[in-house]
């Protein structure tokens, strides 16, 4: 389980060590990505992300299963839903925080306000977050609008 901590923990934060994206990971997002927004436009956003998160969790429990010894499984179950929605919801955050400014939308205050302030990054309208580097860096494209 270490060892898979390591790699989501270095997917998280590809600019960690020397402020170089992984091109390779973007490349993964953006397949995605296209696959998505492809699924949306057939059957709309809100059932595409339900879809989404859906395969999410039966990816990253299978992910977990794979890597845990069987008999640390249960022990270990805790700590790993504990890092899945921590990891997750700071992802929403720097989403949030870089799309919304990317589009003119105020989305309130960030959790993350005080890493940014601490990093001396601007948050908000005021300025670009990490999210929108990894946006940018990654060409990803928001999927099409729904009524759904």
């Amino acid at each position: 389980m270490a060892d898979e901590q390591a790699q989501q923990e270095a997917l998280a934060q590809p600019a960690a060590a020397d402020n170089q994206l992984d091109p390779a990971f973007f490349t993964a997002v953006n397949e995605y990505l296209e696959l998505t927004n492809k699924q949306s436009r057939q059957h709309g956003l809100k059932r595409i992300s339900l879809a989404s998160l859906y395969a999410a969790a039966r990816f990253n429990s299978h992910v977990f299963l794979s890597n845990v010894a069987p008999g640390q499984a249960a022990g270990d179950r805790a700590h790993f839903l504990d890092y899945m929605a921590t990891m997750y919801r700071r992802m929403l955050n720097e989403h949030l925080d870089g799309l919304g400014h990317e589009r003119g939308i105020d989305v309130g205050e960030s959790e993350l306000a005080a890493e940014y302030a601490a990093a001396g990054v601007q948050v908000g309208r005021m300025g670009q977050t990490p999210a929108g580097d990894y946006v940018a860096a990654a060409g990803a494209t928001p999927p099409a609008a729904s009524d759904e």
